[in-house]
C-alpha cells in the first residue's frame, strides 16, 4: 500500500468512526501512518546524510571535517523502531544498513557499524532486497577492507556489483569498482588495478558520475 493510500485510508476510517461509530479499525489505521512514519524517517535521514556526504566538496574550507547533523541518526533509529512493530523486514533491512552507515561512514566506528550491516545484510536477502543487500555487502566490504582482510573484502564488493548490476545501478558499480581497485593495488596486482579503474571511468562517464569520477582520479594518483 503506497503513503497516498495509507492516508487516504486513515481518512475513511475516521470518517466511519464519526459518522457510524464504528471503530475497529482504528488500530489498522494507525499501523498504516507507522509505517508512513517510517518511510519519511527514513527519507529525511538520508537527506541529512547526502548533505553530510557533499559537504566536503561544497562548504567546509579544505582540511575541515563536516559536522554530523545530530538528527540523522534518531531518524534512522526511530525508523527501525517503527519497521520493527510493524513486522516490515525489508524496511528494518533498510534501516538497519543506514543506521551502520552512520557509525561507519561518518562516526568511522566499524565496531559498531559492522552488526547493523550484518543484520541489514542478511534481512535484505530474505526478503529479496537486492538494493539493500548491495549496500549492506559493499559497507561490510570496506570493513574487510580496513580490518586487512582483503580475500573478503574483494568477495563483498564482487558480490555488491554483481546485485548492483542486476538492478541497474551502474553508477554504483563503478563506485565499487574504485574500492576492488584499491584492494588489487593492496594485494600487488597493480595493473589489475588500473585496468578495474579504466572500466570504472568507462561507467562513470556513461553515467554522469561526477563524484565517482574524482574517486577515480585520487585511486590513480595514490596507486
Amino acid at each position: 500500500m503506497s503513503t497516498d493510500d495509507r492516508i487516504e485510508r486513515a481518512r475513511k476510517i475516521y470518517e466511519r468512526v464519526v459518522y457510524s461509530g464504528d471503530a475497529g479499525a482504528l488500530g489498522d489505521a494507525a499501523r498504516g501512518l507507522d509505517a508512513v512514519e517510517a518511510d519519511v524517517a527514513l527519507a529525511r535521514g538520508r537527506l541529512l546524510h547526502a548533505a553530510f556526504q557533499s559537504a566536503p566538496a561544497d562548504s567546509p574550507p579544505a582540511g575541515v571535517t563536516p559536522v554530523e547533523d545530530p538528527a540523522e541518526l534518531p531518524l534512522f533509529e526511530r525508523a527501525l523502531e517503527l519497521y520493527q512493530a510493524a513486522g516490515d523486514a525489508r524496511g528494518e533491512a533498510e534501516a538497519e544498513f543506514w543506521i551502520g552507515c552512520v557509525h561507519q561512514f561518518i562516526r568511522r566506528d566499524h565496531r559498531t557499524a559492522t552488526p547493523h550491516l550484518q543484520r541489514s545484510s542478511r534481512l535484505a536477502e530474505r526478503t529479496g532486497d537486492k538494493r539493500t543487500r548491495a549496500e549492506a555487502l559493499r559497507h561490510l566490504g570496506i570493513e574487510a577492507h580496513a580490518a586487512g582482510r582483503l580475500d573478503e573484502a574483494r568477495e563483498q564488493l564482487t558480490e555488491s556489483s554483481r546485485l548492483r548490476r542486476e538492478i541497474g545501478a551502474l553508477p554504483g558499480v563503478a563506485s565499487n569498482l574504485v574500492g576492488l581497485a584499491y584492494i588489487a593495488a593492496a594485494q600487488d596486482r597493480r595493473a589489475d588495478a588500473l585496468a578495474t579503474l579504466d572500466e570504472a571511468e568507462a561507467l562513470a562517464d556513461a553515467h554522469d558520475a561526477h563524484a565517482v569520477k574524482r574517486h577515480i582520479q585520487q585511486a590513480r594518483a595514490t596507486i
